[in-house]
């Protein structure tokens, strides 16, 4: 079954539709940085037009010493991969056993990518009762029923919380003790990058982390992820990849986007100003309710008024294009998400979201 519509960011399909030009159709539905691709990236890629009549480098030599100087890691702690989804499909050939449990709501691909090898994968159920917390005593009485690989997504994802270090490292030692591996996604942690456990978790075999460059560093019609593990887990990853798999360009604007300091850190600055602005304004509207994020988007639950689906087929009637969060396990149907988006794009945002729950309320 084709996934597309499990995610967000159709927003070509959606222009196709409506007969209008994508650009003209604003896309809260993907979180993707508002500014987008820095110059350094763009004069990159420019530059690296000519180098397309020979192969990609299959060693990804200068992404990896990019990475390698970005993170503070050796070049050996990194394997480079076509978006980290790639790798999500490629996990469950490489490790052992039979059995997951996944902390949800979360990454629809994990599910789908466990079926595919005939593993059984269950859910472990986060509330949105308790702003997502994750509670470690329940954690560790279902890790004694015996699980192979533990999934959890830091920064949540759709939730946005961000679980602190010492908590990582009470998960990374209850999966050590119940001999549990744990995938750790940390697709959003450019945001937050302080909070990682990358430190952690290259000190042996006991997990891997997942990382993707195509939300804070905003190319993901490239296609750019990687891994950071320790050195025998990267050598086994790298011997189950597939050849060329990362193509030039991919590599060249992964290269320039983790060196372009000043970009990153104007991202920064915007997106923790703008998001604050969303959740200063989202309080004060009863039939909202907006819970506590660390990154570019932010988790609305609706109180009063239509379901997310509806809403989001009203927004989409004003160009504007929302993750309907529905197909979350654990998420009612009244759960979207929004990327923080530039201020004049935030307020338009706001003033149809009011509008159409005052309409169809």
């Amino acid at each position: 079954m084709s996934s597309n519509f499990d995610h967000g960011g159709n927003i070509f399909s959606l222009a196709c539709r409506m007969g209008v030009p994508f650009d003209e159709i604003s896309d809260f539905s993907a979180s993707i940085n508002p500014l987008g691709l820095s110059d350094l990236v763009k004069n990159s890629l420019i530059a690296a037009l000519d180098s397309l009549v020979h192969y990609p480098d299959n060693s990804h030599s200068q992404l990896k010493q990019a990475l390698a100087h970005y993170h503070g890691l050796s070049i050996d702690n990194f394997s480079i991969a076509n978006g980290s989804t790639d790798i999500i499909y490629q996990l469950p050939t490489l490790l052992k056993g039979r059995k997951a449990l996944i902390v949800s709501p979360s990454f629809s691909e994990y599910t789908r990518s466990l079926s595919q090898h005939d593993w059984v994968a269950q859910h472990f159920l986060l509330s949105a009762k308790d702003n997502f917390e994750l509670d470690t005593a329940a954690l560790e009485r279902s890790l004694t029923e015996g699980f192979d690989v533990l999934y959890l997504c830091n920064p949540g994802n759709p939730s946005g919380s961000l679980y602190p270090r010492h908590i990582l490292e009470k998960v990374y030692r209850l999966c050590a003790a119940s001999g549990t591996f744990l995938v750790l996604d940390e697709a959003f942690m450019d945001f937050c990058e302080q909070a990682s456990a990358k430190q952690m978790i290259i000190t042996g075999d006991l997990g891997i982390i997942l990382r993707s460059m195509t939300k804070f560093f905003a190319i993901p019609g490239l296609r750019l992820g990687y891994a950071i593990a320790s050195r025998s887990l990267i050598e086994r990853l790298e011997a189950g990849s597939r050849p060329w798999g990362v193509n030039t360009l991919a590599q060249v604007a992964g290269e320039a986007a983790l060196n372009d300091s000043e970009h990153n850190r104007h991202t920064l600055q915007l997106i923790e100003l703008e998001r604050n602005y969303l959740l200063e304004q989202l309080s004060v509207c009863p039939e909202f309710k907006a819970y506590p994020s660390a990154v570019n988007y932010l988790l609305i639950e609706i109180k009063n008024g239509i379901s997310a689906s509806k809403l989001k087929e009203r927004l989409m009637e004003q160009r504007i294009l929302i993750r309907d969060c529905s197909s979350f396990k654990g998420l009612s149907p009244y759960f979207f998400r929004i990327a923080v988006r530039t201020r004049q794009e935030n307020v338009r945002l706001l003033e149809c979201l009011k509008k159409t729950i005052k309409e169809n309320g």
